[in-house]
């Protein structure tokens, strides 16, 4: 009898090649009430009452239309991008997590992506209204007057994209990458960010083509300005270090413009520690990959804005991806032909010639190395 019954599976089988499969539907466990708090924070990135706070934003965006077929709640979709942020290129490992499908899990992430990124326009942007409050806030890093925010970029590593213009996404170290700018404040907040570019865009160039370059050149800030490196050029409204300083005065300076800038960098290391996934590389259609960089951003000044911490783990950005190493820019040289020293200058005779302000930086460097 079991010989007869094994042809008969055989047989079942055979007819069975080639036509449609039997849809099967995989248990989908609660995560968010079976993980503790500091369980769910490890593997998700976020606190869960940061995910409940996300889900309040996005929970109108992400219902279907009907429960047939056993679709995924808002909350499953939420936390299957959010578990891709924080492992990368690893689909197959965050669709069995949750039950579905590849192609499933490869859609959800993009579509939640796209609908968090939406977020933009709420989360990242210059506070005009309160914008006093922000350049005072930067002063207080290290002393340095009428500055508002501090601008760079950095390299999130991509696949190449293909077809005719797929070089222009090789960075001067090699891979592929997106060149992403950023403006921070001296909460780690972005408050503009462009992830469009490829990664042989020069710095200079991604800025001049930039909405927040023509909001500085329209006088919008009268007597602002924000920090770049020396890859920018100088500008009254972009200050950047002076390149070989000389006397106590430009030294000042630079001490205090490179330390107030500092924030940039320290968000690009917080950003891409809670979002792995913009370390490891991504391995998405093009479009895909802008609106993760820009919900990733989104949700990292919601976690700056709601006093989270980074979760407790062992990840390190390694050395080809720290945001340390990301390419060094040569110094803007134009001749000096787009150079305007105006405000260094002024800053440089009126403000840094102060004496009194050595005491108080020897005093913010101290309070800061504390704090670090």
């Amino acid at each position: 009898m079991n010989n007869i019954h094994n042809i008969i599976e055989f047989i079942d089988d055979v007819n069975n090649i080639g036509g449609r499969r039997p849809q099967v539907y995989k248990d989908r466990p609660n995560l968010y009430e079976i993980l503790t708090d500091e369980e769910f924070k490890y593997r998700f990135r976020l606190s869960k009452s940061c995910v409940d706070y996300l889900l309040s934003l996005l929970e109108g965006k992400l219902k279907t239309a009907t429960d047939r077929n056993m679709t995924m709640s808002p909350m499953n979709k939420v936390l299957i991008t959010l578990r891709f942020y924080a492992l990368g290129t690893m689909l197959i490992s965050v669709a069995d997590m949750f039950g579905v499908s590849i192609s499933c899990a490869s859609k959800t992430i993009r579509d939640v992506s796209y609908v968090i990124a939406e977020l933009s326009s709420i989360f990242i942007q210059i506070p005009v209204h309160n914008i006093k409050d922000t350049k005072m806030k930067m002063y207080e890093i290290a002393r340095f007057p009428l500055v508002f925010g501090a601008i760079d970029c950095t390299h999130v590593r991509i696949q190449s994209p293909g077809g005719h213009d797929s070089e222009m996404f090789r960075n001067r170290k090699g891979y592929f990458s997106l060149n992403v700018q950023a403006l921070v404040n001296s909460e780690l907040q972005f408050m503009d960010i462009v992830a469009r570019w490829p990664g042989s865009a020069h710095d200079s160039h991604i800025f001049r083509n930039s909405r927040l370059f023509a909001r500085l050149e329209s006088g919008e800030f009268q007597k602002m300005a924000i920090l770049g490196d020396s890859g920018y050029a100088l500008k009254p409204y972009l200050l950047t270090p002076i390149s070989n300083p000389v006397g106590r005065i430009q030294m000042l300076y630079n001490e205090s413009q490179i330390r107030t800038r500092n924030v940039v960098e320290r968000s690009f290391g917080v950003w891409k520690r809670r979002f792995p996934v913009l370390s490891h590389g991504l391995r998405l259609q093009l479009k895909t990959v802008q609106a993760i960089i820009v919900a990733t951003a989104v949700l990292h000044n919601i976690c700056r804005e709601m006093k989270e911490d980074l979760p407790n783990d062992n990840f390190e950005l390694t050395e080809q991806h720290n945001e340390t190493e990301d390419i060094i820019e040569v110094e803007y040289n134009d001749d000096g032909r787009d150079q305007d020293s105006t405000m260094r200058d002024m800053l440089l005779n009126n403000y840094f010639a102060s004496y009194r302000l050595i005491t108080d930086l020897k005093l913010v460097q101290i309070n800061t190395n504390n704090e670090i």
